[in-house]
């Protein structure tokens, strides 16, 4: 009897220490505020909001493929029109959709640097974008993050080829 009992409660003590494997992919849902720093329609968008999800491929090395999707609107407008050389009207940015895929640099369990590019999508128009980004975990579990990213969408405009510019400040929480 000694034995049974013996060998169900290593069973119980093992169980939970072979269980805990790594997740393959780790998902953070973020809130972001961007502070435009350049476009040709400034005065229109100085600045926005939006929510955006972020997804980690974790591996054993300090690089991990990352993929980050986000949705942001432009809600602040001074409503002066603004005109190119031809005389046709700059759309200003009501909104913008990114889609990025890059990888992430590890140098401390906390702090992560990471390098996205892919299509931004502005006023029915798909732009390549970058996004550099420096972002740090607030606790041991990674359940909370921060980041800080300079976003970079080239080309933008039909006629004026003008890149546009933002700084953004994000924090996610952990959904798996």
């Amino acid at each position: 009897m000694k034995k049974i009992i013996t060998f169900f409660l290593l069973c119980f003590i093992f169980v939970p220490t072979f269980g805990q494997a790594q997740k393959k992919v780790t998902i953070y849902l973020t809130t972001q505020y961007n502070n435009t720093i350049h476009d040709v329609t400034l005065g229109n968008n100085p600045w926005g909001i939006g929510l955006g999800l972020q997804a980690f491929l974790n591996n054993k090395t300090k690089f991990k493929p990352t993929i980050e999707l986000t949705s942001d609107i432009y809600l602040e407008d001074d409503k002066v029109f603004r005109m190119d050389n031809t005389g046709g009207e700059l759309i200003d940015v009501g909104g913008m959709i990114n889609l990025f895929v890059g990888s992430a640099f590890n140098p401390t369990k906390n702090i992560y640097i990471s390098f996205v590019a892919g299509p931004g999508f502005i006023d029915s128009q798909t732009l390549l974008g970058i996004k550099p980004s420096i972002g740090f975990y607030f606790s041991k579990s990674h359940k909370v993050t921060g980041k800080i990213s300079y976003i970079n969408i080239f080309n933008r405009g039909k006629i004026i080829k003008d890149d546009f510019r933002s700084l953004s400040i994000a924090f996610g929480v952990k959904l798996f």
